[in-house]
């Protein structure tokens, strides 16, 4: 079954279509080293929690929109290695410099994860 890259990020709602841009940008070096799908998902109905939520998890401000994306891997050593090389690729040849990146990473909460169900 598949590996799964996967994280939360505050974006500010203003910078949605860099967000996009950036990641349209950025999916083929995923892909060209090993990734199966990338997947980004702009928050429509993500409710506000009372003990926590994802707006709580990544300290979502006002004018700002929950994003909630994954990479799929074949496996993950293939994860492991491509990961590696894409965000490599990424620093050398895109046209964002970290300081023009749209959202806060220090916000950002990601993880790795195994499938174990899958249909």
């Amino acid at each position: 079954m598949p590996y799964v890259d996967g994280y939360v990020i505050a974006v500010p709602t203003a910078n949605k279509e860099k967000y996009r841009a950036l990641a349209e940008e950025s999916a083929p070096y995923f892909m060209k080293h090993g990734a199966l799908r990338v997947i980004e998902c702009w928050g429509d109905d993500v409710p506000e929690g009372k003990l926590t939520s994802f707006s709580m998890a990544v300290k979502r401000e006002e004018n700002e929109t929950v994003v909630f994306s994954w990479i799929e891997w074949p496996s993950k050593a293939v994860r492991d290695e491509g990961m590696a090389k894409a965000m490599d690729d990424l620093m050398k040849n895109t046209s964002m410099t970290p300081d023009q990146v749209p959202f806060d990473g220090k916000r950002m909460i990601f993880g790795g994860f195994q499938s174990i169900v899958e249909r």
